[in-house]
């Protein structure tokens, strides 16, 4: 099967020597080429990267919309809900109040 084209651009890194020693050594460890290794290893670097930029994000949103509305629910009433979890007798989520 062949694989569908994907259209790609050259980039240079520069590494020190030891940094692409170690990537030319997990490379061969792993039976892959230090180009796959460093590609793999920017594309969970860029992912990792873009889920915490989404956290960051909802966590202004989430601060921003209690400057707004000061609604929110204590640490204590959090935690007796979640400890209620998995018990016969589960609390359901605490109400926001000011």
């Amino acid at each position: 099967m062949t694989q569908p084209h994907i259209a790609a651009k050259t980039v240079s890194v520069k590494l020190d020597s030891d940094t692409r020693a170690r990537v030319e050594n997990l490379a061969e460890a792993r039976h892959r080429s230090a180009h796959w290794i460093m590609r793999e290893a920017i594309s969970q670097y860029v992912e990792r990267e873009e889920k915490r930029e989404v956290f960051r994000q909802d966590t202004i949103k989430a601060w921003e919309e209690y400057q707004e509305t000061g609604l929110h629910a204590t640490v204590a009433e959090v935690d007796t809900w979640l400890a209620s979890w998995g018990t016969e007798s589960e609390l359901p989520a605490p109400v926001c109040h000011k």
